[in-house]
């Protein structure tokens, strides 16, 4: 009957195609997005938002959408081809909505899928990370011009340093003694850093550092290349909302520049890949060479060591807080993850004067 019901929703947006077939996209971890296939091109990606994680959901949509409005109108002289390419394009409902509210109060928005493109999970040479960084760039460039307040917060406090310490400092109180001896060595390395991980913060706050429009979700699956590792455009625009460069640029380095797993016990094998780093970073100021300025640029290589940390945070408060949060399979996992993040730290250290 699933399909009775996708089909269903699909039918309520104004698209003008005859539903053929569907099938699930694996590309995410919160939301349920499918691939809707019509008998004639273009196809569809029908997605239903968590409005679980998600707290107000047509604040969310209303971002996105108001984002893709914004690159499209500054990529005006470009082919109606070459936007569609480019940018998301979501579509309206028959009632003139940007989603549908089903009657089990689930929220759907739809977009048009973007032809002969392909994702990739991890990076496996400099050209792709290249490509990811002048995404990026090209992403925070079109939007620099885009009044971030117009946006709503969808994750509140998300990188919040301060939020992030005030968690571990509870979880510090309420841990078990095995816990807290298991994970002493990182809880110690967490205290020590406290001060040089909150310097973007602050800079942020005092507004030396200008807040923007960003994508918040950076990872290289993120980012939709062509058939020549050419990169398109950024898809999963949930989680666009007001912030820094910093935390975009940071979050991609840290999950392309890792030669391990994110939760990898052998800590010989983590290590930070400085060749990618800088790939990534080249095709990333090819793009922002207008408008970055000259602090943004200069904390960079900070913007690496924060986001990484940041996690190795979050998955330490978890461990301390008996796994409350983050999926585990055994244990230790969330204190491995820890770990993991810690000798990726450690590891970008080592090369940051050169960085």
């Amino acid at each position: 009957m699933f399909i009775d019901q996708i089909k269903s929703v699909f039918n309520e947006f104004e698209h003008k195609a005859e539903f053929k077939s569907y099938k699930e996209l694996a590309s995410g971890h919160i939301n349920d997005t499918y691939l809707i296939k019509a008998l004639n091109k273009p196809h569809f990606v029908l997605q239903r938002i968590n409005h679980g994680v998600f707290k107000d959901v047509p604040g969310l949509i209303k971002n996105k959408v108001l984002v893709s409005q914004h690159i499209r109108h500054k990529l005006k002289a470009a082919s109606k081809k070459k936007q569609k390419r480019a940018v998301l394009t979501f579509l309206k409902t028959k009632s003139g909505t940007d989603y549908y509210k089903d009657n089990q109060g689930n929220y759907w928005n739809l977009m048009y899928y973007i032809d002969k493109s392909i994702t990739h999970d991890i990076v496996t040479s400099k050209k792709i990370a290249y490509q990811g960084g002048k995404l990026l760039g090209k992403f925070l460039t079109l939007t620099s011009d885009f009044d971030a307040n117009q946006l709503v917060e969808v994750i509140p406090k998300f990188h919040d340093m301060s939020f992030r310490f005030n968690q571990f400092e509870s979880a510090l109180q309420m841990a078990s003694i095995e816990r807290l001896e298991n994970a002493k060595f990182y809880i110690d390395q967490a205290k020590l850093l406290k001060e040089e991980m909150c310097i973007l913060q602050k800079l942020k706050e005092s507004g030396q550092i200008k807040t923007r429009v960003t994508h918040n979700d950076t990872k290289i699956s993120n980012v939709l290349f062509d058939k020549r590792n050419k990169g398109l455009c950024m898809i999963d625009t949930d989680t666009v909302m007001p912030g820094i460069i910093h935390y975009d640029f940071g979050d991609a380095i840290r999950t392309i520049c890792n030669t391990a797993q994110e939760d990898e016990k052998d800590l010989n094998l983590v290590a930070f890949n400085v060749k990618y780093y800088k790939a990534y970073r080249k095709g990333f100021l090819k793009q922002m060479k207008s408008t970055i300025t000259p602090l943004e640029l200069k904390y960079l290589p900070l913007a690496a060591k924060t986001m990484i940390f940041i996690m190795a945070l979050r998955f330490l408060t978890d461990y301390l807080n008996n796994d409350v949060y983050y999926k585990v399979k055994y244990s230790e996992h969330n204190l491995d993850r820890s770990k993991n993040q810690f000798k990726l730290l450690d590891s970008l250290n080592k090369h940051i004067n050169n960085l």
